[in-house]
C-alpha cells in the first residue's frame, strides 16, 4: 500500500511538472511574439520615416531643377530678343510674400517692397552694366490657374514698372508669370503658400 502511494505521488508530481513547464513554454512563446510584433512595427515606422523623408528630398529636388530651368528659360529668352552682352546669369533676388507683403488678390507693392526694390535699382546703377532683368511672377495654389497667371503677371509689371519709374529702362525688363506652376514650397499650408507667393528678378548680362 505504502509502495501504491509512492509511485501516486511520483506520478502527480512529474505530471505537475510536465504542466509547469508548458506553461513556461507558452508564456515564453508569448513573450517573443510580442517583442517580435513591437520589432515589426518599429521596422515599419522606420521605414515609413525614411520613405517620407526620401519623397521631401525628391521633391526639393524637383523644385530646385525648375528654378535652375526658370533661370535657363529667362537666359534663352534673353538670347531671343538679342538684349544680351555676354549671355550669363549674374545674379538673382527674390521678394517673397514676407517682403512684398501683396495684398490679397493684389499687385499694389508695399513700402517694404518698394524699399528693396530701390537697393536693388541702386546697385544696377552701381554695376553700370548692360543688364537684362527678368521679373518673375509667381502664385500660391490657391483658385483658378488663369485667375493666377494674371495675377502673376499684375505683380511682375508693378515691379517692372517702378524698375522704370526709377531709371531702368523697359527694353531691358521683360516680365513673365508662372502663376502657381513653379513652387518652391507644398501648397499643402500657410506658409508653404507664402514662399509660393513671390517675384523673382533674375539679372543676366
Amino acid at each position: 500500500m505504502q509502495t501504491m502511494k509512492s509511485v501516486i505521488f511520483t506520478a502527480t508530481a512529474i505530471a505537475a511538472l510536465g504542466l509547469g513547464g508548458c506553461a513556461t513554454k507558452d508564456f515564453v512563446r508569448e513573450q517573443v511574439s510580442s517583442v517580435d510584433a513591437k520589432v515589426a512595427a518599429n521596422q515599419s515606422a522606420t521605414q515609413a520615416s525614411l520613405n517620407q523623408h526620401q519623397a521631401t528630398l525628391d521633391q526639393q529636388q524637383a523644385q530646385l531643377a525648375k528654378v535652375d530651368q526658370a533661370t535657363q528659360d529667362a537666359l534663352n529668352r534673353a538670347t531671343a530678343a538679342g538684349k544680351l552682352a555676354e549671355g550669363k546669369f549674374l545674379y538673382s533676388m527674390v521678394l517673397s510674400d514676407d517682403s512684398v507683403k501683396f495684398p490679397v488678390d493684389s499687385a499694389k507693392l508695399s513700402k517694404e517692397a518698394e524699399e528693396r526694390l530701390a537697393s536693388f535699382v541702386d546697385k544696377l546703377k552701381t554695376d553700370n552694366r548692360n543688364v537684362y532683368v527678368e521679373v518673375q511672377g509667381h502664385t500660391d495654389a490657391k483658385g483658378a490657374k488663369d485667375f493666377n497667371y494674371k495675377l502673376g503677371e499684375e505683380r511682375a509689371e508693378a515691379v517692372r514698372r517702378y524698375l522704370n519709374q526709377h531709371g531702368v529702362a523697359l527694353n531691358r525688363v521683360n516680365t513673365i508669370s508662372y502663376g502657381p506652376d513653379a513652387p518652391v514650397a507644398p501648397n499643402v499650408d500657410k506658409i508653404g503658400r507664402q514662399a509660393n507667393r513671390r517675384v523673382v528678378l533674375i539679372v543676366l548680362a
